[in-house]
C-alpha cells in the first residue's frame, strides 16, 4: 500500500489461539470484520447512517492468506483501503501487521454489495458513498489495543 491506509489496532486475545499457540484460522474472518466496521464507521459515521437511508451492505467473498502467524497478545493492524468499485458492490483489501516489529501476518480482500433492506435487492452505489470509499481514510489510526501510539 503506497499511502499511509486507514489503520486499525487490535491485541489477540488467548480464546482466538488453537492448540498450536497461533491465532485460528477461522478468527481472521472475526478480524476483517471488526476491521471494515471500525473503517466503516470512519467513512459514512455511525452505521446506523447506512440504515437510514434504507441501505445495507453484505458479504459476497472473502479471501485469506497467510504470510506468518500471529499468537496471543500480539497486537495487530490492520491496514484498509478500497480495491475494485462496481455499480453495487465494491471490495476492500486488508494487510495485517504485527505492531512493534511490522512483521507481515495476512492479507485478505472482502467484497460487499450494497442493498436495500426493505425490498432486500441489491442497489446502486449512491455517489456520495462512491466517493467516501475512493477517497478512504488515509491517514486515520484507531486503536483498541491498548497499546502506547
Amino acid at each position: 500500500m503506497s499511502e499511509q491506509p486507514f489503520r486499525f489496532r487490535f491485541r489477540v486475545r488467548y480464546g482466538e489461539c488453537d492448540a498450536q499457540g497461533v491465532v485460528f484460522n477461522a478468527r481472521y474472518a472475526d478480524f476483517v470484520d471488526i476491521a471494515v466496521n471500525e473503517y466503516i464507521r470512519t467513512l459514512f459515521g455511525d452505521y446506523q447512517h447506512l440504515l437510514d437511508q434504507d441501505l445495507d451492505i453484505q458479504v459476497v467473498s472473502m479471501t485469506v492468506n497467510w504470510k506468518a502467524p500471529a499468537k496471543f497478545d500480539d497486537v495487530l493492524e490492520a491496514r484498509i483501503k478500497a480495491g475494485r468499485l462496481g455499480n453495487t458492490s465494491f471490495t476492500l483489501h486488508l494487510e495485517f501487521f504485527r505492531h512493534g516489529d511490522g512483521q507481515f501476518i495476512a492479507d485478505a480482500d472482502i467484497t460487499y454489495v450494497l442493498i436495500q433492506p426493505s425490498k432486500m435487492a441489491k442497489a446502486v452505489i449512491p455517489g456520495s458513498l462512491r466517493d467516501k470509499l475512493e477517497t478512504g481514510a488515509p491517514g486515520v489510526l484507531i486503536s483498541h489495543a491498548g497499546e502506547t501510539v
